[in-house]
């Protein structure tokens, strides 16, 4: 096992290399330390502030001051990370070093008279200087969106963010009173509501934290523990390998909050161990973009939406963890079946047990990991020191990491800080140019137009405007990140669907998950395709293996906005009665999609099972159903029509094979 890990870990290492090749700059070694010095400054203008340490002038810098400072540092790390085009991947050319001249120029101007841009409303009424840096901070921040985010981002919030400049001319139904393209610019800049607004100060005053922590977690060994920890416990299990990759691509997707960078981390080494235990090339890939597209929405940790989504609905951040906690069980749960399930139709067994860590030793090696997240959850849901929570984790591991096997050499320290570097700058100029949509939308008022207008079109049908808003956030989610899709729908679908009488939570939590589903979704599912490279497979293979195995979590969005007892919004017994009844029918879907039922057997080949399949399907998404909620329905009528439907399956299974 030993050797093989060493392979398999060193073909990680090479995807992981080929795919930032594709993105990011292959920096010389005085670039690497400028990023090093500009990650470094920004993590102590963020500590300083969080912490209300004091520690430049005696006093806790206004908050404006502290979002120019922070956001012109990591708009600059943009511009040396990520290169205009493919002729500078390995240098920063001259015009690169121009703008982060004039980002540093400009952000600092803003920094300085910070006080005077709040006091005087500069938002509205600026200098003539003001205005025109304003109007080239707009074009910077556009710029770095597109490098950050790609061309979707960049002609989206190009649209919306030069909106309120036309909108007067524009169809009665998206039309709105225009105003110049100077008064949208500093309205965009030195206002509250668009650059400045909720994504940047979120993730500056939230998320930081948590990358920093992510980032740690991984450079100190917390990816190979995790992932042999899941070796150690369902390696030799029927199907053993695919059910490593849900547990090891969960924890790790929680932790790096991206679909894609997870399955290139952990995909080369869950890949190869599937299809040694006889799982077809394209099943193996699928699983893998499932699992790592699961992890983004799994407690604790989340990625940035979980804390724009808190911030949005005013509530903290523990109460969208918890929310999100029986969506993401039912949909790993449901992987987990069709798993087994197929594994054992297919006769499918684990890996030999001497070729696995043991369990005792795992957890001697990697203790640590698991009370540094024992003591973050404590901080974050006892003492409820979301800001803070991540630092003192983040020190914690650190810490003790410097006293096990694991610890940081100086150079490992550098490719650390390195790491985060990217990362931040990659949000930053996400965030910075999705807070221009927002603007668009605010200073013209018509988010609420849109809503109203959506919920005319659906009829005032609920069931309508829901399928309205999936598809909508689909087609979003193809081109953008989940975060920069979740904050556009957040502002412009989700007061339609709270307006129809939805719960607000469960309103949020529906389009962030309904965004998700493009990663998996062809003909753009950009994880099954991540992993289809490494196992060397057609990407569209993969994604319809993909699609077939996240099945479920089309319907869990649906069940959850039902009945937010899926959230724990409900009673203790609503929500017991909810969950469990849940996981009865998500277990009964698993068995329909992969024909085998366990306790049963196959549930009829070919084309004469089909009718089979569906009927156990049938009962299963009938029970799964929440009792009460929008349809009012009882427990005791889906209980009864999922029994139905399962004896009419079990009867049907029963003539299959007395023919056969």
């Amino acid at each position: 096992m030993s050797e093989q890990t060493e392979t398999e870990a060193t073909q990680r290492e090479i995807a992981e290399t080929e795919a930032a090749k594709l993105r990011y700059r292959d920096l010389p070694f005085r670039w690497q330390m400028v990023m090093a010095a500009m990650t470094s400054v920004s993590i102590a203008l963020a500590i300083n502030q969080i912490f209300n340490l004091g520690f430049f002038v005696g006093y806790v810098m206004l908050d404006s001051r502290y979002m120019y400072l922070i956001t012109g540092i990591m708009l600059s790390m943009v511009f040396i990370t990520f290169p205009a085009n493919r002729n500078s991947p390995s240098h920063v050319p001259w015009y690169d070093i121009l703008i982060m001249l004039t980002i540093g120029l400009i952000f600092s101007y803003f920094a300085f008279y910070a006080e005077r841009i709040v006091l005087e409303a500069w938002e509205y009424d600026a200098p003539q200087l003001g205005v025109w840096l304003a109007l080239i901070t707009w074009a910077i921040v556009l710029e770095g969106g597109r490098r950050a985010g790609g061309w979707p981002v960049f002609v989206i919030v190009v649209l919306f963010s030069f909106y309120p400049t036309v909108a007067d001319k524009l169809p009665d139904v998206i039309a709105a009173l225009s105003i110049p393209v100077q008064d949208a610019a500093i309205f965009h800049v030195l206002g509250e509501e668009s650059l400045f607004g909720i994504p940047m100060r979120v993730f500056a005053q939230l998320v930081f934290g948590f990358l920093v922590f992510g980032i740690s977690l991984q450079y100190t060994g917390g990816g190979p523990f995790f992932i042999n920890l899941a070796f150690a416990l369902l390696g030799n299990k029927r199907g053993g390998p695919a059910k490593v990759s849900i547990f090891s691509s969960g924890l790790m997707g929680s932790m790096s909050g991206g679909p894609i960078s997870n399955v290139l981390t952990t995909g080369p080494l869950s890949i190869p161990a599937m299809r040694r235990v006889g799982f077809t090339k394209e099943y193996a890939a699928g699983v893998e973009a499932c699992a790592s597209t699961g992890g983004v929405f799994m407690p604790p940790i989340m990625g940035a939406t979980a804390f724009v989504m808190a911030s949005f609905l005013n509530i903290s951040y523990v109460t969208v963890a918890i929310a999100a906690i029986v969506p993401s069980v039912l949909y790993f749960f449901g992987l987990f079946m069709q798993i087994d399930a197929y594994a054992a139709r297919e006769n499918l067994s684990g890996l030999p047990k001497e070729e696995l860590p043991k369990i005792g030793q795992v957890f001697k090696d990697g203790w640590y990991f698991i009370a540094v997240f024992v003591a973050l959850i404590w901080m974050l849901v006892v003492l409820q020191r979301e800001a803070v929570a991540p630092f003192y984790a983040t020190a914690l591991l650190l810490l003790i990491n410097q006293f096990t096997k694991h610890r940081l050499s100086v150079d490992k320290f550098m490719q650390l800080v390195a790491t985060m570097g990217k990362l931040l700058a990659e949000l930053a100029g996400i965030l910075a140019a999705i807070g221009l949509i927002i603007g668009g939308l605010a200073v013209t008022g018509i988010a609420g137009t849109i809503a109203n207008d959506l919920v005319y079109l659906a009829g005032d049908n609920t069931l309508v405007l829901l399928i309205m808003g999936a598809l909508t956030s689909f087609i979003l989610g193809i081109g953008m990140t989940v975060t920069a899709a979740y904050i556009f729908l957040a502002i412009v679908l989700v007061p339609a669907l709270t307006n129809s009488g939805l719960d607000p939570l469960a309103s949020h939590m529906f389009v962030m998950y309904w965004g998700m589903l493009s990663f998996i979704t062809p003909p753009v599912a950009l994880a099954a395709f991540a992993a289809a490279s490494v196992a060397h497979v057609s990407p569209m293979r993969a994604g319809m293996a993909a699609m077939r195995l996240g099945a479920i979590i089309y319907f869990v969005p649906f069940f959850f906005v039902f009945n937010p007892a899926l959230l724990l919004q409900g009673s203790v017994f609503e929500n017991l009665q909810a969950v469990s009844t849940a996981l009865l029918g998500v277990a009964l879907v698993s068995a329909a999609l992969q024909g085998y039922l366990i306790g049963v057997g196959h549930l009829g080949r070919a084309k004469a099972g089909i009718s089979v399949r569906i009927l156990v399907g049938l009962s299963g998404l009938t029970l799964a159903l929440p009792a009460g909620g929008m349809f009012g329905f009882s427990q005791l009528l889906l209980v009864t029509l999922a029994m139905v439907f399962m004896l009419a399956g079990l009867a049907g299974r029963k003539f299959l094979v007395q023919a056969s």
